[in-house]
């Protein structure tokens, strides 16, 4: 029996690799802690990005209570925000997927620890543990699914994305309370040459070493490199672009021309009928307090157009570099329909029939900068079906989803 004992995970002699001890967990802590903050911080700015707290159709979290506490209206300047903020959030948070990994594996033992509860102030650590556990790998499975537009999870993404990021922090935030002195404290013990303490992550039996803690951290290091190197590029264009091999939207551009640019949705995808974007059979709706004003193509080419060159961040971290976009100024859509002084929120409605986003809200800021279009060429050329022919919303710092394309009817004014 006592043989069988220490064949079960909860004995420490089960544990055999001389990697684990506390400086190896603690170092992969220390990164973690600086890394998850960025991803949260982020997380939160992408959120804010949506303006949830503008409209329903902005608000895929509608339970969050408190939760929203910091939203604030998004900016439009600088224009590459977006591109930034998401940039940075999905490619730290597939880098951090190898230390991630080491972590668990370096704590591993204490999950099968008899008895699973000592005193209160075990118990709170057993506690945050299991929900640190459990977030981290949720958060960043659904994340990854989401990057790979493979989503598979029950219900939408982002409420199960955003509630469990909120689940998640909390019980890191927990444990970096208890556990961030000694991690520190480990750390600084071993630079200094006082060499490890021992606890229960020492394995009392270890198996003879095949590499050193330190090879294995450069180990957990290159896996990141190698994630960040085939990812990273699909936030850029021409060269740069080809090295995001294993991202969905890196490699090569997906055409050729003015138009062969990255798309995420194409118009077969959003279920776009041909007939009705066709030049004869079109119209745009337009509504504001003194009226509804129908414009076909024809009719939006004899206003004055304006050009801006702007990006394209999409929340799955990829994007464009500036395209040059021409077209009609939001603000002065809005001028159609009664609204000469400060510029109003307006509700975009698109002919996309699947999907989420088939329509959206934006803020006065964004309707008011010069720089918003309803764009009707991109690049000198007319759009093509998949970048929203005949028309499509394009404005500075917000995210893909909310630069309707295939716009169809536009209402300015109060969307409370």
């Amino acid at each position: 029996m006592r043989d069988l004992a220490t064949r079960l995970p909860s004995s420490p002699r089960f544990w055999r690799s001389p990697l684990r001890g506390p400086w190896f967990t603690s170092v992969l802590g220390l990164v973690l802690l600086a890394g998850i903050g960025v991803l949260f911080v982020t997380g939160l700015l992408s959120y804010a990005a949506y303006n949830p707290d503008l409209s329903p159709v902005n608000d895929k979290t509608p339970d969050k209570g408190l939760l929203g506490f910091y939203l604030f209206a998004w900016p439009t300047e600088p224009s590459w925000l977006y591109r930034l903020t998401q940039g940075v959030h999905v490619t730290l948070g597939l880098t951090l997927i190898p230390v991630l990994l080491a972590k668990l594996w370096s704590v591993v033992p204490r999950l099968f620890a008899l008895p699973p509860v000592r005193s209160p102030a075990h118990a709170l650590e057993r506690a945050s543990l299991l929900l640190l556990v459990g977030g981290a790998l949720f958060e960043f499975v659904t994340g990854v699914l989401n990057v790979q537009l493979e989503y598979v999870f029950p219900g939408s993404f982002y409420p199960l994305h955003f509630y469990g990021a909120w689940v998640f922090f909390a019980a890191f935030l927990a444990h970096v309370g208890l556990k961030a002195p000694t991690a520190v404290r480990n750390v600084r013990r071993m630079r200094a040459g006082g060499g490890e303490e021992r606890d229960s992550l020492v394995a009392p039996r270890p198996d003879a070493p095949t590499v050193s803690r330190r090879g294995a951290l450069w180990t957990v290091g290159g896996g990141s490199l190698l994630l960040f190197a085939t990812s990273a590029g699909r936030s850029f264009d021409g060269a740069v672009r080809a090295t995001a091999v294993l991202a969905p939207h890196g490699g090569a551009e997906p055409g050729r021309g003015p138009n062969g640019f990255q798309i995420n949705k194409t118009a077969a995808y959003a279920g776009i009928d041909a007939a009705e974007t066709r030049e004869d059979a079109w119209r745009l709706v337009v509504v504001g307090p003194t009226g509804t004003v129908r414009l076909g193509r024809a009719g939006l080419l004899r206003l004055p157009l304006h050009s801006a060159a702007l990006p394209i961040a999409c929340v799955e971290g990829w994007s464009t570099s500036d395209q040059w976009w021409r077209g009609v100024r939001l603000r002065d859509l809005a001028a159609l329909v009664g609204f000469d002084g400060d510029a109003p929120d307006v509700l975009v409605e698109s002919l996309q029939r699947r999907g989420a986003f088939r329509s959206g809200a934006l803020r006065g800021n964004q309707v008011a900068d010069p720089r918003s279009l309803l764009a009707l060429y991109v690049n000198g050329e007319t759009l093509s079906p998949d970048h929203g022919y005949p028309a499509r919303i394009i404005v500075p710092a917000a995210p893909g989803v909310l630069n309707t394309k295939w716009v169809a009817r536009m209402t300015f004014g109060d969307l409370g």
